[in-house]
């Protein structure tokens, strides 16, 4: 069987053709509708749509102080910056908030601060020109605490979501370790302390055993402790109303889920669900898979969520090729730090010593490379450099594709690796 592929790989496209499969499958997220009236969804789901609370009108007053917490660059893929403004003309205009009384603070977590640029397309130039926006610094000195979970996490905080009205904006999507991303993740990690992150991100590894914590992953949520320690953090933080994102394969919104920040956001995982987890009989002898391109693939410290759900459709031992751009490298300042004792064969009680984010993110990439014998990655990375994670790279699709043998193969594509969730 032949048949013409094409993949995501950061702006652009690339285009080959399969030769002599025995099959070539190509897995989509299930039909999702498109929102036609953006505006007239966003205002439906503040107002007569809302789930489980009180529309945003009877929630916040105009001498109310507001901090709209969103997210950073590495979501843009949401396009909230079409649905920021909404939010803000409807304080404004609507509810009588003034714009110097609000505050639009970004999401960042552990990740890089946002460039002018970023900022605009976070949250569209409009936005910017009215509403002062900031993005958070989990190292700020004046960091407050908030009080601690159950299992142990001393949660800190941004001091502009204490005290205030606090809305949550966020994209709904599957995450590999929170099994959703989304709702309270944008209050820890996106607002919290370094170590508060810290100590919640740790308890993705498993207790007694040098593996990844198997209640931890992507779709999963009951019992998963980073799940439930982030909901804990979230509800010490009292988060006002919650407004959940979710955008279907082309781009254009499918859904939008407000109202109480769990309930509104546990209705879009639900959305999120039927969508983009499509059910697969038995893996594949080989996958195809993009993460999706930009900025999907911005760093492999985010790209590799596309390997992630692509490897649950192959077969152990099977074969992968994977685009990947990564032209901002890791990404994690600290990602490629890992190599060291990876290579001396001490990743796990070292990570456990020093736990970083970044370090548990390699980890895991490294931990699902070794599920196939092959792993060929059209990337910008240096190929010596991420040989010894399990990634064979280069920039030359054609020699890539000359190492795969695919007579008689069955083959998996999957254009959307960075959404869609194979089960």
């Amino acid at each position: 069987m032949d048949a013409n592929i094409s993949l995501g790989y950061g702006e652009e496209k690339v285009e080959f053709t399969v030769t002599g499969a025995a099959s070539v499958k190509t897995i989509l997220p299930n039909p999702m509708e498109e929102i036609a009236d953006l505006k007239a969804a966003f205002l439906h789901s503040i107002e007569d749509g809302v789930i489980g609370g009180a529309p945003l009108r009877e929630t916040v007053k105009k001498e109310d102080e507001v901090t709209i917490v969103v997210s950073d660059v590495t979501r843009s893929w949401m396009h909230q910056d079409q649905v920021i403004p909404l939010l803000v003309d409807y304080l404004h205009d609507t509810i009588g908030v003034a714009y110097s009384r609000m505050i639009i603070l970004i999401a960042v977590g552990t990740h890089r601060h946002s460039t002018a640029q970023e900022l605009v397309k976070i949250c569209s130039q409009e936005v910017v020109e009215r509403v002062r926006v900031l993005d958070h610094d989990c190292d700020a000195p004046d960091l407050v605490y908030v009080g601690t979970t159950s299992r142990g996490t001393d949660v800190r905080v941004n001091p502009l979501v204490v005290g205030r009205k606090v809305i949550v904006l966020g994209g709904t999507v599957h995450h590999m370790m929170a099994g959703f991303g989304g709702g309270r993740k944008n209050l820890l990690p996106g607002v919290s302390g370094r170590d508060s992150i810290r100590q919640n991100h740790r308890r993705a590894l498993d207790p007694e055993k040098a593996m990844t914590d198997a209640r931890v992953g992507c779709c999963k949520l009951a019992d998963n402790p980073i799940h439930e320690d982030m909901m804990e953090a979230a509800h010490l933080v009292h988060a006002d109303f919650g407004i959940n994102l979710v955008v279907a394969a082309s781009g254009v919104h499918s859904g939008i889920f407000s109202g109480d920040m769990d309930a509104a956001w546990e209705a879009s995982c639900d959305f999120q669900r039927k969508c983009y987890e499509v059910e697969v009989k038995e893996p594949a002898d080989i996958v195809l898979c993009s993460s999706g391109g930009a900025p999907k693939d911005m760093n492999l410290y985010q790209g590799c969520k596309g390997m992630l759900n692509a490897m649950r459709a192959l077969k152990p031992g099977g074969t992968m090729l994977w685009t990947c751009k990564c032209p901002e490298g890791g990404g994690a300042p600290d990602y490629f730090s890992w190599l060291k004792p990876l290579q001396e064969g001490h990743l796990d009680p070292s990570l456990r010593a020093d736990f970083t984010i970044g370090g548990y993110i390699f980890y895991l990439t490294v931990e699902q490379l070794k599920k196939a014998s092959h792993v060929y990655t059209l990337t910008e990375l240096d190929p010596q450099m991420v040989r010894p994670m399990g990634i064979e790279a280069g920039t030359d699709l054609e020699e890539l594709l000359s190492k795969i043998d695919f007579t008689g193969k069955t083959v998996y594509v999957l254009p959307y690796a960075g959404s869609v969730v194979p089960v």
